[in-house]
């Protein structure tokens, strides 16, 4: 709730916060991405006590990702995690995508401007695992957020 009350303070009309991972749906005047990410960043810091990075995708973005199936060649089972990698800027890095991890359980599969979409096959030992994507914040800065696709699923169907 103080999070979507954080928002229209700030004037932004038809605030939905989805899930509790910091996902916000809300509608603002058309400008620059820059500027209104500063603004939001500046807001929740005043109001949570600490910085708090900020990353905008509009539903068109969004959209046009799903549109692109990027994980339309994967054989889901449950051990399988699908994952969206959202970048400030475009990369600098020079990892070779696809990558693949040494373990072969984390793969990026792809880059779409400044989004990366990976799989991770989780093993025996999961949590190990999951720090194989400690190199999305090594290769491309602290500055990301990941979501699950499943979860960028919901906010297309949420902003709808």
């Amino acid at each position: 709730d103080a999070l979507a009350q954080a928002f229209a303070a700030m004037g932004f009309k038809n605030v939905r916060t989805l899930l509790a991972s910091g996902n916000v749906l809300f509608e603002a005047p058309a400008g620059s991405r820059e500027k209104l990410a500063g603004k939001i960043s500046g807001k929740l810091a005043g109001t949570f006590g600490h910085e708090m990075h900020t990353i905008l995708r509009t539903m068109p973005e969004l959209r046009r990702l799903a549109d692109a199936q990027p994980f339309g060649g994967i054989k889901v089972t449950p051990r399988t995690r699908l994952f969206v990698t959202f970048l400030p800027d475009r990369p600098r890095s020079t990892l070779k995508i696809p990558y693949t991890s040494p373990d072969g359980s984390f793969c990026i599969l792809c880059r779409s401007g400044r989004e990366l979409c990976s799989v991770l096959t989780l093993g025996p030992q999961w949590a190990k695992n999951l720090r194989q994507m400690d190199i999305l914040e090594k290769e491309f800065g602290k500055r990301v957020t990941t979501r699950s696709w499943n979860t960028v699923v919901r906010i297309l169907r949420a902003g709808s």
